[in-house]
This record gives C-alpha cells, structure tokens and sequence, in this order.
C-alpha cells in the first residue's frame, strides 16, 4: 500500500462515512414508513446519494494514487443516477395502478377523473 496525503485520506473517511451514514438512513426510513409510498422514497433517495459519496470517495482515491483509472466508478455514478429515478417511478405507477383498480380509497384519483362517491347502505 502507497502512502497517501492526510488530506486524501481525511476527504476520502469523510465521503465514505457519508455515504454509509445516508445509506443507513435510507434502511431505517425502509423499515419505520408504513405505506408503500411512503417507503419507497427513502431507501431510493438515500440509497442513490449514499453510493455517489463512497463512488466520490473511490473516484477520489484512485484518481490521486494514480493505481488505476476511475472508469468504473464513473459507470456507476451513471447509472446508479439513471436507474434508480426510473425505477422508482416504475414501482410507484405500477402500485398506483394496482390501488386504483382495486379502488383503494387512500389514492387521489386521475387526472381529469371525477371523484367517485360510493353510495352508502343507509336507505332514505
């Protein structure tokens, strides 16, 4: 192993830190939210910014000691960053889709549909 500048190895413990810490933090917003939409929102947010630090961090290091070119954590980033918003968004209308053929109340309607009240069993 190389020896490499204080200055490296602090910015490095501090993006890894981060980017575990973010990570844990999505985890725990997994496992406390109660609705599936509620759920989906901090594993994917805290998931995606905790990757891109340690992916800065990697980047960093190996970008300083010149071992090997970042390339890799560049494919990463990319795609971690493409990927992630799209499925998202995938689970999120395919739920939303589901809740409303099953006429689950607790979803808004459509666009331009009009709220349907369903009648009650209380005769007049």
């Amino acid at each position: 192993m190389t020896d490499i500048p204080v200055w490296l190895a602090i910015v490095v413990g501090l993006l890894s830190l981060a980017g575990a810490l973010l990570t844990l933090v999505g985890c725990i917003g997994l496992a406390r939210f109660e609705s599936f939409y509620e759920r989906i929102h901090a594993p994917t947010l805290g998931t995606s910014f905790g990757t891109v630090a340690v992916l800065l961090a990697s980047i960093l290091y190996f970008s300083v000691t010149g071992q090997r070119p970042a390339i890799h954590e560049v494919l990463l980033l990319v795609f971690v960053s493409v990927t992630t918003p799209v499925t998202l968004m995938l689970l999120a209308r395919a739920a939303l889709y589901r809740d409303r053929a099953e006429r689950n109340g607790t979803v808004p309607p459509s666009v331009g549909q009009d709220i349907v009240v369903p009648p009650t069993d209380a005769k007049s």
